[in-house]
């Protein structure tokens, strides 16, 4: 599957918007496009997949490692693959843009802000690439699009100027309705708050198909193709297959389609909607993703589902809750507005929201005893976002220790009770996590 990796100058330059524009032009023209994401985010993903129809994947150096980046890249479907970057191109200490263009060989379709500019557009993507060779990075930017450029005059002025080095791969007009609403944790979801039809159709056209198609191309290296996993997820009989139970909700959001494919591959996966109140279903070990249950404390506390996965906790079921699931997990949730809400009660932890982040980054955790996750000594690598801060008690017990992150109280993650493991960091297949996971059942 052929590919280009489309980063930024900056954050905020534009480059989901300049993403979901080349995916909805390359549909348009009949080509069915994998999106991916470099970093560890949920919620850009969100928006590919609504353009797109189908899960972006996530590309992560820390998270998977160069064979498991490889690996998740070639699990794609598709004949296009368009790779959203994180940040500006070489920012991020453990997996920059760059980085996982470089690991997959990929070239990067630079996105530059033209909206007070035309030659200083083609110097600006020039000196992006002329660092790559400063710092002795394969690093091929290729091409450029041009943010938030308007026609006439000054699109042909930014063409001319980059026509001596990089190709002119199209410019994406300015307006207003092509702006993503934010909130905590970054954008609002894409079934939330959609880019309006008409306003993406427009940016489409604005690019140039025929020349982002010459850009792509195959990533280096071998990896495992999509049909090697669908015959492994076939071997066994359902009946002999240990059943998960998986929160999937608006509560419940942040679960990468790795690890659900993952977990396909060894159980039976039940999805189950704790905000709607449906019942924990019959199951070996139950799942909760992170997500937002702080806008739906209310609706959680009345569900029966967490009085049942209360039970099925305290009777040995293993259950896993990262972020979010870590808050379901404790004893009470307190939103911003001061509302307190209890929780399933598993954890001896209240959790609290915040008006502002109070952790982000890449996380390293070390086992200090064996966990549903990992056995004791061994290290798990993930990514930490949260707005809440737990206040665990006094006799908790943890299974990690941070090396690398904020964790729990700044030394130490990962609450457990019975077989029930809450944590701060996501994590993703690639680590093994989830294999240990199912082992336990």
């Amino acid at each position: 599957m052929r590919g280009f990796v489309l980063g930024g100058t900056a954050s905020g330059v534009g480059k989901t918007v300049a993403t979901l524009a080349a995916i909805r032009a390359l549909e348009n023209a009949g080509h069915a496009v994998q999106p991916a994401k470099a970093g560890p985010d949920f919620i850009d993903p969100s928006h590919h997949e609504r353009v797109a129809g189908r899960p972006s994947r996530t590309l992560d150096l820390w998270l998977q490692g160069e064979d498991g980046l490889r690996r998740n890249y070639a699990r794609g479907e598709g004949d296009v693959c368009v790779v959203e970057g994180v940040m500006g191109l070489y920012d991020g200490d453990k997996s920059s843009t760059a980085a996982v263009a470089e690991a997959l060989d990929l070239p990067v379709v630079l996105a530059v802000d033209a909206s007070a500019g035309m030659e200083s557009v083609a110097a600006t993507a020039l000196g992006f690439r002329a660092y790559a060779d400063r710092i002795g990075r394969d690093v091929d930017v290729a091409g450029v699009i041009a943010q938030r450029a308007h026609g006439g005059r000054h699109a042909d002025g930014i063409r001319e100027a980059l026509s001596d080095g990089l190709a002119y791969l199209g410019r994406i007009p300015p307006n207003d309705d092509l702006e993503v609403p934010d909130r905590h944790l970054g954008l609002h979801m894409g079934d939330e708050s959609p880019v309006p039809d008409d306003a993406l159709d427009a940016a489409a056209e604005g690019l140039r198909l025929d020349r982002l198609m010459d850009v792509a191309r195959e990533p280096a290296g071998a990896a495992e193709p999509a049909e090697a996993v669908e015959a492994r997820a076939s071997t066994d009989a359902d009946d002999d297959r240990p059943r998960v139970a998986v929160a999937r909700d608006d509560a419940f959001r942040f679960a990468y389609p790795a690890t659900i494919e993952r977990l396909r591959e060894r159980a039976t996966v039940e999805a189950f909607s704790p905000v709607a109140g449906d019942p924990l279903p019959p199951c070996d070990g139950v799942y909760l993703p992170g997500g937002y249950p702080e806008l739906h404390a209310a609706e959680l506390a009345a569900s029966p589902a967490l009085d049942e996965v209360a039970s099925a906790a305290a009777e040995g079921t293993p259950v896993l809750g990262e972020c979010g699931g870590l808050m379901a997990l404790a004893e009470s949730l307190t939103t911003v507005e001061g509302e307190t809400h209890a929780m399933a009660g598993v954890l001896p932890a209240d959790v609290r929201m915040r008006d502002r982040y109070q952790a982000l980054d890449h996380v390293e955790l070390r086992a200090t005893r064996d966990a549903p996750t990992a056995s004791a000594g061994s290290t798990l690598r993930g990514h930490e976002f949260h707005y809440s801060e737990a206040d665990a008690a006094s006799d908790a017990q943890f299974a990690f220790d941070v090396e690398r992150g904020t964790g729990i109280d700044g030394d130490r993650d990962g609450l457990i009770e019975h077989r029930t493991l809450g944590t701060y960091c996501h994590v993703h297949p690639a680590s093994g996590a989830f294999d240990a996971f199912l082992d336990g059942l």
